[in-house]
């Protein structure tokens, strides 16, 4: 792709190895191949839209129930992620990322199914906060399990 601009790509950064997913760890989703292969079709942009709510890491699990996001021990923390979308969809208007590979089943970043609230490991069909907002702003969504499709070039997500 040399002498184009690649395409923007949003991508959760526990998804590149930062180690801040809720737990203190990175995912090991992407091998280094896949991520050479992303690298050469888009501009990697990554995101964490619970650092940016002000989260600590690790933290307290959190799910989304209704329209509130509470974390294990009861506590409220709809505003951090609140904040934490709001920062990333800036991040995406400034950049105009209009795509956005995003940490599957997360409360945050989930796309088309996220953990029902119960903490028992039980999905419902639904987006985290984040993907939620991206979504609205008619930026393309894609989980990690999408990968090849992403790789592929194909720009049909699910959900």
């Amino acid at each position: 792709m040399s002498g184009k601009t690649k395409e923007k790509l949003l991508i959760s950064a526990c998804l590149l190895g930062v180690p801040c997913r809720y737990d203190g760890r990175a995912v090991t989703a992407i091998t280094p191949s896949d991520l050479a292969a992303l690298s050469e079709r888009y501009e990697l942009i990554p995101v964490c839209p619970e650092i940016y709510g002000g989260l600590p890491t690790p933290r307290v699990p959190s799910e989304r129930i209704g329209g509130r996001v509470m974390n294990r021990e009861g506590g409220d923390v709809t505003e951090n992620y609140a904040r934490g979308a709001a920062s990333t969809r800036k991040i995406a208007q400034a950049l105009g990322a209009k795509i956005a590979l995003l940490k599957e089943r997360s409360p945050s970043c989930g796309v088309g199914k996220i953990y029902d609230g119960s903490f028992s490991g039980r999905l419902i069909p639904g987006d985290g906060v984040t993907a939620e907002a991206l979504r609205e702003d008619g930026v393309a969504l894609f989980g990690e399990s999408e990968l090849s499709e992403l790789i592929g070039g194909d720009r049909s997500p699910r959900g």
